[in-house]
């Protein structure tokens, strides 16, 4: 995650940020790992805020939106 995207999904209802005990849900921080579903990944790459890919986390079927050179460029490093 980055602050960026953090940040955007929240102005867009999602927000990932703030804890909720009640979900057991800690908040997510930048640096941290979280699975973002394509439509969402899509619209904040559109915002410049995308967050980083992990590669080997990413499902094969992404390749049918997203080529492969474009996910090599927002890779986890």
């Amino acid at each position: 995650m980055t602050q960026a995207f953090l940040e955007y999904s929240r102005e867009q209802g999602n927000d990932l940020i703030t804890p909720r005990p009640e979900y057991e849900f800690p908040g997510l921080h930048p640096g941290d790992r979280w699975c973002v579903c394509l439509p969402r990944w899509l619209e904040a790459r559109e915002a410049d805020t995308a967050p980083p890919v992990v590669l080997e986390a990413t499902t094969e079927g992404v390749l049918d939106e997203v080529s492969l050179e474009e996910l090599q460029a927002h890779a986890h490093e």
